[in-house]
């Protein structure tokens, strides 16, 4: 960093997309700055925040290709553990819902606070609104992920909601204090979202809905995309509807879905397997009781003497590329799989 602080305008124009006239400008601009003061101030206005060197930071972002840099806060941190544990789930969708779409994300959202999973949202109008409000009402965890400075509150109808939070939850924002809202703070929040969650569920999205965003980047992350299906009639919930029709699994009920949540282990579950956990794997048969699924994923590996691309495990079960990446998520906690560099996946050994 101080190398980078003192590099001559020469310097500076060795390094690809900066040329004569960038590098003047930087060199004119860092005269005025004295770091420590920068500094300084940063810190005087941002107190609580956590980096990737920080014990607190969540593995999981370590998973995303972008993760954030900063993480700031306010609330109780603790509950970024439920995050590693595998035990959080994102609740998004449009901002205005209809009446069904709002009266299954408060039936969600509190089922599934009450059975221990933390859910997340980015705290804006309409379902994100509901899934943090109901899953307060019955004591549950929340988390809400802003595209705000972390004490701007964004809209302001919001405004008891984030104090509730802020003292009995969690909020999380990359963005320095003071940073007003902007479009393009919104998509990338949402990467956050998708990030800090084992499945994200998409309650009611239009066509243009940035929850579809997330649903996209929890599908590429190899995190479990579910989608409650609406009305045709209905215009938020095309997007949904397309979903379901891409291959996300469809909600049909609390009790289904929590079977089906039921299905991907936590991190302080893994000891469940009857200490297999650990133990050899032999390439002829896992030594769990695998799903259909997740047994067609496993012989795909295990038939090959080379680690196996994605594509070929693909190719090789005929299943979705979402479904595949979720099941690979699933047999490497259960440690039956191991991913290899450029991912390629092996039996464990």
């Amino acid at each position: 960093m101080e190398v980078a602080w003192d590099a001559s305008i020469e310097e500076l124009q060795t390094i690809e997309g900066i040329g004569p006239k960038l590098s003047q400008i930087i060199h004119h601009q860092r005269q005025a700055i004295v770091p420590d003061h920068l500094l300084d101030g940063y810190l005087e206005a941002n107190p609580s925040f956590i980096t990737p060197a920080d014990p607190e930071y969540p593995n999981r972002l370590w998973e995303i290709a972008d993760p954030p840099v900063l993480l700031h806060y306010q609330g109780d941190l603790e509950l970024l553990k439920t995050i590693d544990q595998a035990t959080t789930v994102a609740l998004v969708g449009t901002r205005k819902p209809s009446d069904y779409g709002q009266r299954w994300t408060r039936r969600l959202s509190r089922s599934l606070s009450q059975h221990g999973w933390t859910i997340v949202s980015g705290l804006a109008a309409g379902i994100d609104a509901q899934a943090h409000q109901s899953c307060l009402e019955v004591q549950g965890a929340t988390i809400g992920v802003l595209g705000t400075g972390i004490d701007v509150v964004y809209p302001r109808s919001n405004q008891k909601l984030y104090d509730q939070m802020a003292q009995v939850g969690l909020i999380l924002s990359e963005y320095p204090a003071g940073t007003a809202p902007n479009r393009t703070h919104f998509p990338e929040r949402n990467r956050i979202v998708a990030g800090l969650c084992r499945a994200t569920l998409v309650m009611e999205a239009g066509h243009k809905s940035g929850a579809l965003i997330t649903a996209r980047l929890a599908n590429e992350y190899g995190r479990d995309v579910y989608a409650l299906a609406g009305s045709l009639d209905n215009p938020e919930a095309a997007g949904s509807l397309n979903l379901i029709h891409q291959g996300a699994q469809i909600i049909t009920g609390e009790a289904r879905l929590l079977e089906s949540l039921g299905t991907i282990p936590t991190l302080d579950q893994l000891d469940l397997f009857d200490g297999v956990i650990g133990s050899a794997v032999t390439p002829s048969q896992p030594m769990i009781q695998l799903p259909p699924e997740l047994h067609n994923i496993w012989q795909t590996i295990a038939n090959s003497p080379e680690p196996v691309i994605l594509d070929h495990i693909v190719e090789g079960t005929g299943l979705p590329t979402g479904n595949v990446l979720s099941g690979l998520l699933e047999l490497e906690l259960m440690g039956v799989v191991e991913q290899q560099a450029g991912m390629r996946y092996q039996t464990a050994s």
